[in-house]
């Protein structure tokens, strides 16, 4: 079975590269102030046209960390603003996680060529794990993710550009990968960084304010919580007012980097516990549901077989080079072929792979996961206001 049929047979899809997905949004807002010379990886005016993001004097650019589609549609009850502005769905990329998504949103390029492959990756000069959200293990941001930001490039051409985020961000080895440029105003509380973003709309430029307690809800208490509810009603209201107050000429284009899924005593395998899942295995990178298996000397082939035969229906299974030729991480640069899998693993249904002997019981124990290639994962909203 082709590997395309083998996904769409287990119930995943690829994500759309080049089309309407993450990597596309911030071209459109660059475009939309025209500045998309600023934009040399992609055809911004194209990515403006194919999201339908309108000319603007000021593009404001919101991330709901952890708001998929299909989360939104089912609690549409409680985001009626969101609701009434969204323009449909566009796709994450391949890990559905968040340090994948923020480079493919900050770059417009997928993690092939940005090297951000998952939650904790292998660091190739160390052979350990390196975390991609604390930075924990890695190397210089720079050096690591060698795509431009487009909001370097924009502020280096003279775009106003203003990142709105906690404090802590600031600085950070994830901003500096994926979203270096332009200022960084520290907000805690999402009021705090919308009335920076109005502020700010009163002139020309760009500007990006993330928001995570969307996702942080969901992953203690999963996306059909009450306190995930809460914190969906919260971004709605705020950015109802935002909407209200948009200065003329001003846009806002809200989107999200993956959706989620709750498991609640679903399938799980745990690596050490399952010999023909261990053997020959040396470390597994990525997160419980988008897998990067490292083999040392084993045959690839012989450890893509045994967790075939392991997780049957509940994994779609790839060599390194079937990965890459079937697209799942995008085109991918050679410099960053060594950071993939041996063996990559895209978890079916609710299950997961975890492994305690890297893993901690917290990390293990979450209720909402992602990253693989569902379509509750891989989907998420555009929503595009203007303040009318």
């Amino acid at each position: 079975m082709r590997s395309l049929d083998r996904l769409a047979a287990l119930g995943l899809e690829a994500p759309d590269y080049g089309g309407r997905e993450l990597g596309a949004v911030m071209p459109a807002a660059l475009s939309a102030v025209g500045a998309s010379a600023a934009v040399a990886s992609r055809d911004a005016a194209a990515d403006q046209a194919r999201l339908g993001v309108p000319d603007a004097a000021h593009v404001i650019v919101v991330m709901l960390d952890g708001l998929g589609h299909h989360q939104l549609d089912a609690r549409r009850g409680h985001a009626p603003f969101l609701r009434s502005i969204e323009q449909g769905t566009i796709t994450a990329g391949f890990p559905t996680t968040t340090a994948t998504s923020l480079a493919l949103f900050g770059t417009g390029q997928p993690a092939g060529r940005t090297g951000m492959t998952g939650y904790t990756a292998r660091n190739p000069r160390t052979g350990a794990l390196a975390n991609l959200i604390s930075w924990d293990g890695a190397y210089e941001p720079e050096e690591w993710q060698r795509e431009p930001s487009m909001l370097e490039q924009a502020d280096l051409r003279g775009v106003r550009v203003t990142t709105l985020g906690k404090q802590a961000f600031a600085g950070s080895g994830l901003t500096h990968a994926a979203l270096r440029g332009g200022k960084f105003v520290g907000a805690e509380r999402l009021a705090e960084r919308i009335d920076v973003a109005l502020s700010v709309a009163r002139e020309p430029g760009v500007s990006y304010c993330y928001w995570g307690e969307i996702d942080s809800a969901g992953h203690k208490h999963g996306w059909q919580s009450d306190q995930w509810v809460a914190a969906l009603e919260d971004a709605d209201r705020e950015l109802r007012r935002m909407a209200r107050n948009l200065p003329r000429g001003a846009v806002m284009v809200v989107t999200a980097d993956h959706g989620m899924i709750d498991i609640r005593g679903e399938r799980r395998w745990n690596v050490p516990d399952v010999p023909d899942l261990a053997r020959g295995v040396e470390l597994i990178a990525g997160e419980p549901r988008a897998l990067h298996v490292f083999v040392g000397q084993a045959d690839p082939h012989d450890v893509a077989q045994r967790w075939r035969g392991v997780l049957a229906d509940d994994a779609a299974v790839f060599t390194r080079e079937e990965a890459i030729a079937t697209g799942l991480l995008g085109a991918v640069s050679e410099h960053v072929q060594e950071r993939l899998g041996d063996v990559i693993v895209a978890m079916a249904g609710k299950a997961t792979v975890v492994d305690s002997r890297t893993q901690s019981p917290q990390s293990m124990g979450l209720i909402g996961v992602h990253g693989s290639l569902t379509p509750e994962e891989l989907y998420v909203p555009l929503l595009v206001g203007d303040g009318s």
